[in-house]
C-alpha cells in the first residue's frame, strides 16, 4: 500500500507480510519464555536461582569467605562480570542472602548495616555504597571442593571467564530456605525446612528409600518463626505431591498489666504495615470494638506489634478473632517447582531427595576422581624417582655430561627407562636433594598413595560408599549449622477454632422497614433515647421486627423471590435517618417491592402464606437456608393465587383470616399441614362462595376485637363469623368489597 511521507508529500511504500501466529509464537514468545524459565525464575536442585549462584560464587572469588568485610557496591560491580542485569537487581538479590534481612533460615551473606527487613514493606534497605557483606561460614559447605571440579564449569555471558553450572552444596538447600518465583506459564513456592530435620531425613533416605518423612520432618520452618497449624493429612499431600497450602499464624503475649497484646512473630508471607493496616481497617468499620491503639513497636530487640485492648476484653477470643480477620494467620502455598537437568519438574520431598542425591553423589564422584587423578600423577612422578634411587651417581654423571641443555631429558630416559614427566620430574630436583635420605623419604610415600588410590577406586565403584561420605558430611553439616526450630507447630484441635457469629460484635437491634422499601438497622440502646422514626413524606411504616446483630434478614417481595442479607453487613443508623434503600443493596428487579420480612438467627419457626382463594400454607423457615452465602432465592412462594398476606411465627399459634369485608375467621395454625415443598398452594381454610376472595390477615395479637373468640374454628374449611362493625372499625377493614 502507498503511504505520504509528512516531509516531502512523495508516496512510501510499506510492505506488509503476513505471518502464521505459530510461527510468532515458536520464533519469538517460547524463547523468552525457556529463558525466563531456565535462566531466570525457577531453582535447581542445588536451591539456587542463576542470580543467587553468580553473585556468591563472585563473592567466593573475591575470597569473601575468609577474608575481612567489603562494601556492597564493590560486590555488586564484581557481580555484573557475571551477571549483566543492572546492579539494582543485583543488590536487591542479595539484600535478601543476608543475615539482616532476615529472610533465610540459614543467610548466605554476613552483614553490616541496613538491609531492611522481611517481615517490614515500608523499612527499605541502605544503599550499597553504606554497607558492608561478605560470606557467612556456611558457605564453606556451598563451595567445598568446588576448585576439584566437583560441578562443570560454563563461559560467562561474553566468555571471559568461567561460572558454575551448579553449586556443589554438601546438604539439601533447595528444601532449606523459602524460595518463590514467577517465571511465563508456571511458577514456584518453596517453604523453608529444619536443617537438622532435612539432614537425618535425607541420610535415613539414602539408607532405605521407603522411609516415611514424616517421622523426620516435623514440618516447615520459617525464618521469621510463629506457630504452624499442623494438619496430618494436608502436610503429607505436600510431602507427596509438592502441592498444597497450611496455615501459620503469629506469637503473642499478653501484658495484664498496661492491658496490651505484644505480637513478637508473624506469618513469613505478610508484614507488619498490613497487619496494622487491616486491624485499623476492621476498627473503623466497628466489626472490633475492643482495641483502642495500635502501634509498631519493632526496635534492634526484634519484631513487636502492640495492641492495646479494654480491661474487660479476653485476649485470646480477641486474637482468636484477628486470626481469622486479619494476616495475623495466613495461609503459605507450595509448589515445589524446579529445574532438573535442565526440565522443570514438579516434585515432593522424596523426589527432590533422589535427585539430590543423585547429583550429590555426581559430585562426589567428579571430587573424588579428581583427587584420584593427583595421586595417580604423583604415584607415577615417584615411581621414576625410585628407578633413580638404584644409581643416583649415574643420574648425576648424565646430567653432568650432557652438553648440550635439551638432550638432559631424552638422556635421563634412555638410561633409566622412564617416560618424560618422570625425567622432567628427576631433572627439577634441587642440587642439595639429590642425596639418599632425601630420595628413599619420598619413595616411602608410594605405598601410602597406593592404599590411597585403593581406598578411592573403591569409592568410585560402589554408590553405597559414596551414600555413606555423603551422610557423613550431612552429619557434620548438621552439627555445625543446624539450629532449634523457630516455628512452633500446633495441632487444628489445640488451635482455637472461631465461627462466624464469634467475629461479629452481638448486641440487639430493631428493624424498620417502610412501603417505599427504605430499611433501618437501629440498636436498641439508641432506640431508646429516641424511639420516634422518621420517613419520608408519603411513606409509613411496613412492618418491623426485633433480633441481634448476628441474625439473618430474609425479605419477600411481591415477584415471589427472597433476598437475605446478614444484619451486620448493614450499618447502623438512628430513627432520625431514613434508612438504607433496599433496592440499592439487594439489587432487585425492576418494579419488584418488599412486602415483608424477617429476622432469625438459626432459621427454626414458619412462615404462614394467605391467599386470596381461602387457601394457608405453611412453610418451614429453613426452606430458605442455604449452605452458601446465596442472596437470592427464586419460587419463595405459591403462584396460583394472588397472596394477600405472610406472617413468621415461631411456633403455632392463632391468626385471623379476613374474608370479603364481613367474615372473619379465627384459627390455629397447628390445623395446617406443614408443606415441604415452599411453592404448595397450602389447605382451604376459609369457605369461598362464588366472587368471593380473602382480603387481610391478621396475627391473633393484631386484631382489635372485645370477643374475638367468637370468630374461632377448631376444623378446617369453615366460613367464619360477621364481624361487627366496632372490630371492623378498630382493625380499619375497609367497607367495600374488591371489584
Amino acid at each position: 500500500m502507498a503511504k505520504k511521507t509528512k516531509e516531502t508529500g512523495e508516496p512510501k511504500n510499506i510492505i506488509i507480510t503476513e505471518q502464521k501466529i505459530t510461527d510468532t509464537l515458536e520464533v519469538n514468545y517460547m524463547p523468552y519464555a525457556m529463558s525466563v524459565i531456565v535462566s531466570r525464575a525457577i531453582p535447581e536442585i542445588d536451591g539456587f536461582k542463576p542470580s543467587h549462584r553468580k553473585l556468591l560464587y563472585t563473592m567466593y572469588k573475591m575470597r569473601l569467605l575468609n577474608g575481612a568485610r567489603t562494601k556492597s557496591s564493590n560486590i555488586v560491580g564484581q557481580t555484573m562480570r557475571l551477571n549483566p542485569h543492572g546492579d539494582a537487581t543485583i543488590y536487591e538479590t542479595m539484600v535478601r542472602l543476608t543475615e539482616g534481612n532476615g529472610s533465610l533460615l540459614l543467610p548466605f551473606v554476613d552483614s553490616k548495616g541496613n538491609f531492611g527487613k522481611q517481615y517490614s514493606r515500608d523499612m527499605a534497605y541502605a544503599a550499597p555504597r553504606y554497607t558492608e557483606a561478605k560470606l557467612a561460614p556456611v558457605c564453606e559447605e556451598l563451595f567445598s571442593d568446588i576448585d576439584k571440579n566437583a560441578v562443570e564449569f560454563v563461559d560467562n555471558f561474553d566468555s571471559t571467564t568461567k561460572e558454575p553450572v551448579l553449586l556443589p552444596t554438601t546438604f539439601p538447600n533447595i528444601l532449606i530456605n523459602p524460595n518463590q518465583g514467577i517465571a511465563v506459564g508456571m511458577a514456584s513456592s518453596f517453604c523453608s525446612f529444619n536443617l537438622i530435620e532435612i539432614c537425618e531425613a535425607t541420610a535415613a533416605f539414602m539408607s532405605d528409600e521407603t522411609i516415611d518423612v514424616t517421622d523426620y520432618i516435623k514440618g516447615p520452618d520459617f525464618p521469621g518463626g510463629g506457630e504452624l497449624i499442623y494438619n496430618e493429612i494436608d502436610m503429607r499431600n505436600i510431602y507427596e505431591t509438592g502441592r498444597g497450602s497450611f496455615k501459620v499464624r503469629a506469637k503473642y503475649r499478653f501484658d495484664k498489666k498496661n492491658s496490651c497484646i505484644e505480637v513478637y512473630e508473624i506469618p513469613y508471607t505478610t508484614n507488619i504495615e498490613t497487619i496494622i493496616d487491616k486491624i485499623i481497617q476492621l476498627v473503623k468499620a466497628g466489626k472490633i470494638r475492643d482495641i483502642t491503639d495500635i502501634r509498631d513497636e519493632t526496635d534492634l530487640k526484634g519484631l513487636k506489634i502492640a495492641i492495646d485492648i479494654r480491661r474487660n476484653s479476653d485476649p485470646d477470643k480477641l486474637m482468636a478473632k484477628l486470626f481469622t480477620m486479619t494476616p495475623l494467620c495466613d495461609s503459605f502455598s507450595c509448589n515445589f517447582n524446579l529445574l532438573i537437568d535442565g526440565r522443570p519438574q514438579t516434585l515432593g520431598i522424596k523426589g527432590i531427595l533422589n535427585e539430590w542425591v543423585r547429583f550429590r553423589i555426581g559430585c562426589v564422584k567428579r571430587r573424588v576422581q579428581y583427587d584420584l587423578d593427583k595421586k595417580n600423577a604423583k604415584l607415577h612422578l615417584l615411581q621414576g624417582l625410585s628407578k633413580i634411587l638404584l644409581d643416583i651417581d649415574k643420574a648425576i654423571d648424565i646430567i653432568r655430561n650432557t652438553e648440550i641443555d635439551a638432550m638432559v631429558i631424552p638422556n635421563l630416559i634412555t638410561g633409566f627407562d622412564i617416560d618424560q614427566k618422570q625425567a622432567e620430574y628427576v631433572a627439577e630436583i634441587k642440587l642439595r636433594n639429590i642425596n639418599k635420605e632425601y630420595i628413599l623419604n619420598r619413595i616411602q610415600e608410594i605405598s601410602e598413595l597406593v592404599d590411597d588410590i585403593a581406598g578411592l577406586n573403591a569409592i568410585l565403584s560402589s554408590d553405597i560408599k559414596v551414600k555413606r561420605l555423603i551422610a557423613k558430611e550431612l552429619k557434620a553439616v548438621s552439627k555445625k549449622y543446624g539450629s532449634p526450630r523457630r516455628t512452633t507447630i500446633i495441632s487444628e484441635a489445640d488451635a482455637e477454632s472461631i465461627q462466624f457469629d464469634d467475629l461479629v460484635e452481638d448486641y440487639g437491634v430493631r428493624f424498620f422497614l417502610t412501603k417505599h422499601n427504605y430499611f433501618k438497622k437501629i440498636p436498641l440502646t439508641s432506640l431508646r433515647t429516641s424511639p420516634e422514626q422518621k420517613v419520608k413524606d408519603e411513606d409509613s411504616m411496613l412492618c418491623e421486627a426485633e433480633c441481634t446483630n448476628r441474625s439473618d434478614i430474609v425479605f419477600f417481595t411481591d415477584k415471589r423471590n427472597v433476598y437475605k442479607l446478614k444484619v451486620n453487613d448493614l450499618p447502623d443508623c438512628k430513627a432520625s435517618s431514613f434508612g438504607e434503600y433496599l433496592p440499592n443493596i439487594i439489587s432487585m428487579e425492576e418494579d419488584e417491592k418488599i412486602i415483608y420480612f424477617t429476622a432469625t438467627t438459626d432459621y427454626s419457626g414458619y412462615m404462614i402464606y394467605a391467599f386470596e382463594n381461602g387457601k394457608i400454607a405453611k412453610v418451614g423457615l429453613d426452606s430458605y437456608a442455604t449452605k452458601t452465602n446465596r442472596k437470592k432465592l427464586v419460587n419463595a412462594y405459591s403462584s396460583k393465587s394472588a397472596i394477600i398476606g405472610m406472617r413468621y411465627i415461631a411456633e403455632d399459634g392463632d391468626m385471623v383470616l379476613v374474608r370479603d369485608t364481613d367474615k372473619a375467621l379465627l384459627f390455629n395454625t397447628e390445623l395446617v399441614p406443614l408443606n415441604t415443598n415452599k411453592t404448595s398452594g397450602g389447605v382451604q381454610v376459609f369457605t369461598m362462595k362464588k366472587k368471593s376472595f380473602v382480603t387481610m390477615l391478621f396475627a391473633a395479637e393484631e386484631f382489635v376485637s372485645e370477643d374475638i373468640e367468637r370468630y374461632r374454628t377448631k376444623k378446617l374449611t369453615s366460613s367464619g363469623a360477621q364481624i361487627s362493625d366496632s372490630d371492623m372499625t378498630d382493625n380499619k377493614i375497609p367497607g367495600q368489597l374488591k371489584l
